[in-house]
């Protein structure tokens, strides 16, 4: 039987249809003024001073990076337990990814274990918003001022989430860090299809970004289109093709008016779920205090007594799509070649193909966590039939 309903489900519909009318009729299909209004829009909702639209959110990590220095040779510290692409946003950099342990409860970087990880090669933190849950920003941030280390956000999961930052709510993004990093794929609160979005409070950096995603040309395509007189370009920077389509920025405009409705009926299916589930023997996410979910993905963790592939697939049989919980970089073949460390020297924890005695938390996330369906247009007789399913399932 194929899955009735699925883990996620972009809402689209005639809005942003009709929006991408527009550059098509226009002719201006790329780099034009719907990816310079989508900058300014984003910049404005997440409460930010500058905004540049990219291709996807590992694009725009890697412009991070760049920016707050790391360099061949450097150590950025982050997490194992994210998609693949958090890791190699480093490792494009000629960096080495230093991977800390997680929270069991947020699914995020446990901020206890960072000092140890910092080594004279340190360069930056790259921590997570890990499907939607903010990290523990203002520690992470606390310890990268004081030893002078960069702050990179990977906010992929995290568009419409808040913080409480100085006794205000504020939008992940603004950002708090150096760099905040989104992405639009269709499995995210908003998608452009697929994009990014990466935002910072300077000015250079955020000049740094439109040069470097246009293969580092110093005039930009709207600067050459209204030249009044002839005028050549050059590339005096070695630069990347890492550009949004004008047809994307059209559509993320219109999702972005979406995006607090959407907010606001995730958090209420979130909070329907925890309710539903207070008789079934699963563990819940937790949401800290000073964080506001969007709750990009509801995961919960498994007893262990059940064996997790048997679930979905019972789940699956019953008509219900799952995944398995979040990803560990380091437990996939590529990173078996590519260079890493727990923090404390490749080996020394007694790590084994597979596993690593540091990373405890962050296996056990994957082994035992499945992520449940939630989307904006979810029925609450779906969700019904999703929590009987997994009942069923757990207890068989």
């Amino acid at each position: 039987m194929s899955a009735q309903i699925p883990v996620a489900l972009p809402w689209l519909g005639e809005p942003e249809a009709e929006a991408a009318r527009r550059p098509i009729l226009s002719g201006w299909v790329m780099q034009g003024p719907e990816v310079a209004a989508f900058e300014a829009e984003f910049a404005a909702y997440v409460g930010g001073k500058h905004a540049c639209a990219v291709s996807s959110c590992t694009t725009a990590l890697h412009l991070g990076l760049i920016a707050v220095g790391v360099k061949a040779g450097d150590e950025v510290i982050t997490v194992s337990h994210s998609f693949v692409a958090t890791a190699n946003s480093v490792r494009y950099c000629g960096a080495k990814p230093i991977f800390v342990d997680i929270q069991p409860g947020t699914f995020n970087i446990d901020p206890d274990l960072i000092e140890r990880a910092i080594t004279p090669r340190t360069r930056a933190i790259l921590c997570v918003h890990q499907i939607g849950m903010p990290c523990d920003l203002a520690r992470v941030v606390a310890i990268a001022r004081s030893r002078g280390l960069g702050v990179v956000e990977d906010c992929a999961c995290a568009v419409g989430s808040e913080i409480l930052w100085n006794g205000q709510w504020e939008k992940i993004g603004k950002p708090q860090g150096d760099v905040a990093c989104f992405s639009f794929h269709p499995r995210k609160v908003i998608t452009t299809g697929d994009g990014g979005m990466v935002t910072t409070s300077r000015a250079d950096w955020d000049e740094l970004f439109h040069l470097l995603r246009l293969h580092g040309m110093t005039m930009s395509t709207a600067q050459r289109h209204g030249a009044k007189t002839v005028a050549f370009e050059s590339y005096d920077r070695f630069g990347y093709n890492y550009r949004m389509t004008d047809i994307q920025a059209a559509i993320g405009r219109e999702q972005l008016k979406r995006l607090p409705q959407i907010v606001k009926l995730r958090r209420a299916l979130a909070e329907r779920y925890f309710a539903l589930l207070q008789d079934v023997p699963v563990g819940l996410p937790e949401e800290p205090p000073w964080a506001r979910s969007n709750w990009q993905s509801f995961c919960v963790r498994l007893p262990d007594h059940c064996d997790q592939r048997q679930v979905m697939q019972r789940m699956l049989d019953s008509g219900v799509a799952t995944r398995r919980g979040i990803m560990c970089s380091h437990r996939e073949p590529v990173y078996a070649s590519e260079p890493w460390s727990c923090g404390i020297g490749p080996g020394a924890c007694g790590c084994s193909p597979g596993t690593c005695k540091r990373l405890v938390e962050s296996e056990k996330a994957q082994e035992r966590c499945i992520v449940l369906p939630l989307f904006a247009q979810m029925t609450e007789e779906q969700q019904d039939l999703v929590v009987e399913v997994l009942k069923a399932a757990v207890r068989a």
